[in-house]
């Protein structure tokens, strides 16, 4: 089986989704996972425990290449890599980066905005242009890199 589908379905099969995977410098395997949409909150550490001990039994069962293997959350500034991503996360702030200049815009490749929701497969990013507010469409395959832009509050709870 390959290692995406290995990993995926055992990720899916504990109740999480498989955010993105990577195989980095000396053999280690980083595994990001969160909640499927829904109230569940934060991945907490106890999340990332359960998902590696899984995996490692299946990794070992499937004679898988890697030396070391990391399980994490996405973190703040989550990456968007599926359509699914971008319906889930409409409404917040995100960088994106095009794989090539838009010649509507400027001839950029690197925007931040306010994400809409898709239509269809058209991805929909409102930016601030040189003339005011203007509205980026794409697609999935034009991506380099998208990610979230962090919110972060440093004021005190009361």
């Amino acid at each position: 089986m390959v290692l995406s589908a290995l990993i995926e379905k055992t990720v899916t099969g504990l109740g999480y989704e498989l955010v993105d995977f990577e195989h980095a410098a000396r053999g280690l395997l980083r595994v990001f996972i969160d909640f499927p949409p829904g109230p569940d909150g934060p991945i907490t550490v106890e999340d990332c425990e359960k998902v590696t001990h899984q995996l490692l039994h299946v990794l070992t069962v499937e004679n898988a290449a890697y030396e070391r293997l990391e399980v994490s959350s996405p973190g703040l500034d989550r990456p968007l890599k599926k359509l699914s991503d971008y319906q889930r996360f409409a409404g917040l702030e995100a960088t994106v980066k095009l794989r090539m200049p838009m010649a509507s815009a400027s001839n950029r490749k690197s925007f931040e905005g306010i994400l809409h929701a898709p239509e269809g497969d058209k991805l929909k990013l409102e930016f601030e242009g040189k003339d005011g507010p203007a509205m980026l469409e794409f697609s999935l395959a034009e991506v380099d890199k998208a990610r979230l832009v962090p919110k972060v509050d440093f004021r005190s709870r009361k």
